[in-house]
C-alpha cells in the first residue's frame, strides 16, 4: 500500500475540518492533509459571499446571520465531496455542530495559536488575503475553544508545516485513545 492510500484508509473519518482563528495555518495544514490522504481540498474562506468578505475588508467582523448561509454551503460541500479536507474558522460549537449535521462522519483538527503570533501572520499575508488584521481579537472573542469535544483533536501552531500535518494524521487515527494531547 502507497503511504496515502494507508494513510486515508486508517483515518475512521469522511470528511475533516481543519479549523482555528485567523493565521492559525488552516489552509496550510488543510491542505497538508489532503495531499497526505489523497483527497479533495476545499477552502472555506473562497466561499463566503461578496457581502461578507466586502465586510472583512473594511474590517467589520461576521455576525452569526452572516455566517449561517456559508456554513450551509459548506455543510453541504462535506456531504457531497467525501472524503474531503475543508479549510473553515468554525468558531462557535453552534458553527460545528451545523457542520456536524450536514456530515456526521466529520473530524475536526484544532490549529492552537496564540494571539500575537496569529496577529503576527495575518498581518504578514495582508497583500494576499482580504482579512484584515484588525479583526484578529474578534477571532479570539467568539472562539469557543473546542478542546475536548468529541471528534476533535488539536495541534499547536508553533509546530513546523510536515509535523502538524504528521500529527493530526497521527490523531486521527482509530488507534489513539487520546482525541487531544499537546
Amino acid at each position: 500500500m502507497t503511504p496515502t492510500a494507508a494513510n486515508a484508509a486508517s483515518i475512521s473519518a469522511r470528511a475533516i475540518v481543519v479549523m482555528g482563528v485567523a493565521g492559525c495555518g488552516k489552509t496550510s495544514v488543510g491542505q497538508g492533509l489532503a495531499t497526505a490522504l489523497g483527497w479533495v481540498f476545499i477552502e472555506g474562506d473562497a466561499h463566503h459571499s461578496p457581502a461578507s468578505i466586502a465586510k472583512m475588508q473594511a474590517g467589520q467582523a461576521l455576525t452569526d446571520e452572516d455566517r449561517w448561509g456559508w456554513l450551509e454551503r459548506l455543510g453541504q460541500m462535506l456531504a457531497d465531496q467525501a472524503p474531503v479536507v475543508l479549510s473553515c474558522s468554525a468558531l462557535k460549537r453552534a458553527y460545528r455542530d451545523r457542520l456536524r449535521l450536514a456530515c456526521p462522519a466529520l473530524r475536526f483538527v484544532f490549529i492552537d495559536i496564540d494571539k500575537a503570533l496569529a496577529l503576527q501572520r495575518v498581518a504578514d499575508r495582508a497583500d494576499r488575503h482580504f482579512f484584515s488584521a484588525s479583526l484578529v481579537d474578534s477571532q479570539f472573542t467568539t472562539l469557543e475553544s473546542p478542546i475536548g469535544e468529541p471528534g476533535v483533536v488539536t495541534v499547536p501552531a508553533t509546530l513546523a508545516l510536515s509535523a502538524q500535518v504528521e500529527r493530526a494524521l497521527d490523531l486521527l487515527t482509530p488507534r489513539n485513545n487520546q482525541e487531544t494531547r499537546p
